[in-house]
């Protein structure tokens, strides 16, 4: 997997229910053939959410979109897969324009 572009924003909790600060990211991501996922449209994003709280950063929610239509897939990250994501979010999440 290969991340080939990428949008960042910061989710805002009206209610100050939610602790930490939570980011989306939007991943558009790229699969070898040999994978599962792969799709000859490569039109595949990863939907991420990120929470940043005490100086420490986990992934608390991600979902694959297949980006021509939308559709959720159901797909799970392999565990080096997430580590990869979770890193580059982590260098990422203050990229907000």
């Amino acid at each position: 997997m290969k991340i080939t572009s990428y949008e960042v924003d910061k989710l805002n909790d009206p209610t100050g229910i939610i602790t930490g600060d939570r980011y989306e990211f939007l991943l558009g991501i790229e699969v070898p053939e040999d994978d599962e996922l792969f799709d000859e449209t490569n039109s595949l994003d990863l939907r991420v959410i990120l929470v940043i709280e005490d100086s420490e950063a986990r992934i608390v929610q991600y979902h694959f979109i297949n980006r021509s239509n939308g559709k959720v897939l159901d797909f799970g990250l392999e565990e080096e897969e997430e580590a990869i994501v979770l890193a580059f979010c982590k260098e990422h999440y203050n990229d907000i324009i």
